[in-house]
């Protein structure tokens, strides 16, 4: 099965640091007419996003999860199916239990090796699509192919982190669908 890995805030919704109650939660403009036509082109959507502010005590593992079953039922309503959610609560600076260097927060390739596993996710068919380099890192650390990690400007961190020569940089959401479509 080929996948689109898509990180969430700054690719999907708007960014607003540390996304964490349901009223905050504001989908970026075209960002359902892209996953749907990503969709309907046969690739499974699986979301993998690092939640920092769950291990920093922003907010509650419960917070993220309220707003996680926010947006998969905006996507339902409008016919987006997700294929898979995955989430790093982890940082090396936060409190106890998330305080750790893990293999899933990105750019480590933890959360779509999982993925891989428990869906059968062919990797080098599949896409990544996040703002910031350590998605797109985290997408060649699982071994897909480096054309198909696209970086997408629409997040407030666009780009943050050191650049990947030969990564695919779009404006938004929508110009990944086209690219991913076109290949």
């Amino acid at each position: 099965m080929k996948a689109v890995f898509l990180d969430r805030d700054g690719t999907i919704n708007l960014d607003k640091d540390y996304v964490h109650r349901i009223e905050d939660f504001e989908l970026l403009p075209g960002a359902l007419e892209s996953l749907k036509r990503i969709q309907v082109a046969g690739f499974a959507l699986i979301i993998v996003t690092n939640q920092s502010g769950v291990g920093r005590g922003y907010y509650t593992e419960d917070d993220y999860h309220s707003v996680t079953a926010h947006m998969k039922s905006e996507l339902a309503k409008n016919g987006v199916r997700l294929g898979g959610i995955y989430a790093c609560f982890h940082h090396a600076d936060g409190h106890q239990p998330y305080r750790l260097a893990c293999g899933c927060r990105k750019p480590q390739p933890g959360m779509v090796m999982q993925a891989q596993k428990e869906l059968g996710i062919d990797l080098p068919t599949s896409f990544v699509v996040g703002d910031k380099w350590t998605d797109i890192k985290m997408g060649m650390n699982a071994g897909i192919p480096k054309q198909h990690c696209i970086l997408v400007r629409t997040g407030k961190a666009s780009g943050e982190g050191e650049p990947v020569s030969g990564a695919v940089i779009v404006d938004d959401l929508r110009a990944a669908a086209d690219y991913i479509l076109r290949q």
